[in-house]
């Protein structure tokens, strides 16, 4: 015996005869109510397409015996247009009335509508209903559909928070709400000023009622981010806060932050840990073993956890330092909206405001793997080597600085130890010189200068030699991380890490990277250390870690686009520039 289909749309056909009944109200053997609206059907049809209609209708419940059944706190229309839907397999959706459909849609367990109404509302998110759309999701997130509207609701909210905060959705929230948003830490904003403005607004649209928040809410804002004027002018004297004793807490927890900076290891929490769009953006630049396809420069956003090339943004005027970008070793860092690269004798400097690049005055000396960083707004440039007409390299220990009020260089006092490849930091308004090689082998020396007295002073010797090392500071303390040591016969690189305290002039091992490297490119990123690229010995990296020092712990991020070994990496907010 075999079965042959002899109508192939015979079910379509058999569903459109009995919508037709339900139309004209025959064979109808229930009637729904909700509210004012009654909606006759069909029991058959309602349990055929509803979970929750053929557990009302199959089992012993007293609903499967009654003629009319009424459905408390259900939209009318929405009922009427869900019923349809059993019949059709269609339904309409409105951007006035699928929040409607989509709450009673969950009550009968219809979820093809439950999924095409979180995917119609996914497409409708804007600044002005956006916040709306989130806390209904949040409600109804025991559907897999409702949870993913939440987790797109809550992403395009954070993500335009500022345009957010300009809509009345904002004003009418309520204070746990207000509270459940501030809290994230995705917040796309350009500073904690930014979402401290937001919550005064939010506080002066009702300050009767909405004053007795207001500490509450104010510790969800980093006030140890935000500088010490800014604290004294809008919040110290802000008669929101005056009176309350939690918020003056609170601010004498944010100018301790400011006044202590040595003890603030001590003083990490919540609220010292940058949100993930003002610890700014992350600039790799240069490499070692250069490839004419890949970019000048990357830029890692940890909000967007995702490298790209500035060439898009610069309109290819990175072009214009090819030569730059084909030497070895070289210092970068950021002073205002200004990149400055510094190499040979060379400095270059790249304005983020125009998108121009041009020549500053060349160094004293030539300088080859030299370090540079920032102290008290003058350029330093620390150690390096330089090459004769033998091809026989000079160590050097001679500093130059730059001063951007005179545009000159001038010397000042020299390393007790000529150095190159050496890692520079700056720590307590103090410049270290850390590791890096003399004329026959790698160093474990640290020396720092202090720009009151123009002088070095010795500091603890690290428990490794390190050439090629990367050196960082985080929360009061300075990190060299990986580098080589390298002899006659050997070249070792190291994977591990160690921290000085310059309080206690000593150094502590820390957890290690997962890689052994040397030339890697390492700064800070917010309250975490950042690893960029290097050389493993066989390999230039692609290879990116990010070290939390409260947990001691390594974690990768994402790769580089290309490898780079000996990158400068610093720090720029391209918010307002880019």
């Amino acid at each position: 015996m075999s079965r042959v289909s002899i109508s192939p749309k015979h079910a379509e056909n058999s569903l459109q005869i009995m919508e037709s009944y339900l139309h004209k109200q025959q064979l109808t053997d229930v009637t729904l109510i909700a509210g004012n609206k009654r909606v006759p059907a069909h029991r058959l049809v309602l349990s055929a397409g509803s979970e929750y209609f053929a557990t009302m209708f199959t089992s012993s419940l007293r609903e499967s015996a009654q003629n009319e059944i009424e459905l408390m706190d259900v939209d009318g229309d929405a009922l009427w247009a869900l019923v349809l839907y059993c019949y059709t397999g269609c339904i309409e959706l409105q951007e006035d009335s699928v929040e409607s459909l989509l709450a009673t849609a969950c009550l009968l367990q219809l979820n093809p509508v439950i999924k095409a109404c979180c995917q119609f509302l996914v497409k409708q998110l804007h600044p002005s209903n956006c916040l709306g759309i989130w806390m209904f999701a949040d409600t109804r997130t025991g559907h897999k559909d409702c949870s993913e509207l939440v987790e797109y609701a809550h992403t395009y909210t954070t993500k335009h928070f500022v345009e957010v905060t300009k809509n009345q959705e904002f004003l009418l929230l309520s204070a746990n709400e207000v509270a459940k948003l501030l809290e994230s830490e995705d917040l796309n904003v350009p500073s904690e000023e930014t979402i401290f403005h937001a919550l005064v607004t939010w506080l002066e649209h009702d300050p009767e009622n909405r004053s007795k928040d207001a500490s509450k809410l104010l510790g969800l804002v980093k006030l140890p981010l935000l500088s010490p004027a800014f604290i004294a002018d809008n919040i110290e004297s802000n008669e929101m806060f005056k009176d309350q004793r939690m918020a003056q807490e609170l601010v004498i927890e944010a100018f301790k932050y400011h006044l202590l900076p040595e003890r603030r290891s001590l003083l990490q929490t919540g609220r010292t840990k940058p949100r993930k769009a003002t610890m700014g953006t992350l600039l790799a630049i240069g490499w070692m073993g250069y490839n004419n396809d890949a970019p000048f420069v990357d830029a890692f956003s940890l909000h967007d956890n995702a490298w790209r090339s500035l060439d898009e943004f610069c309109d290819k005027r990175w072009s214009s330092v090819s030569l730059i970008s084909r030497k070895y070793q070289y210092g970068a860092v950021v002073v205002d909206k200004k990149l400055i690269c510094a190499l040979t004798y060379t400095v270059k400097c790249f304005d983020f405001s125009t998108l121009t690049w041009s020549t500053l005055p060349p160094m004293n000396r030539l300088r080859e793997g030299l370090g540079v960083a920032v102290l008290g707004g003058l350029l330093y440039a620390v150690g390096g080597r330089q090459c004769n007409e033998d091809n026989e390299y000079r160590y050097l220990n001679a500093v130059e600085r730059w001063d951007p009020g005179t545009g000159q260089w001038s010397s000042i006092c020299s390393m007790s130890v000529r150095r190159s490849e050496v890692g520079v930091a700056v720590l307590n308004d103090k410049l270290y010189a850390v590791g890096g090689r003399d004329f026959s082998s790698c160093l474990d020396t640290v020396e720092c200068y202090d720009p009151h007295t123009n002088k070095w002073t010795p500091c603890a010797p690290m428990s490794k030699r390190r050439g090629g090392v990367g050196v960082g500071v985080v929360n009061g303390f300075l990190y060299a991380v990986g580098g080589h040591d390298a002899s006659a016969s050997n070249t070792s690189r190291l994977d591990c890490v160690e921290r000085y305290d310059p309080k206690f002039d000593t150094w502590t091992m820390v957890a290690p990277m997962s890689v052994p490297r040397d030339s890697v490119g390492v700064c800070e990123l917010g309250d975490r250390l950042m690893a960029v690229g290097g050389y493993d010995g066989q390999q230039v990296l692609t290879l990116v870690e990010a070290y939390d020092p409260h947990l001691n712990e390594w974690e990768p991020v994402a790769p580089l686009n290309a490898g780079r070994a000996g990158p400068c990496v610093v720090v720029k907010n391209l918010t307002n520039s880019m």
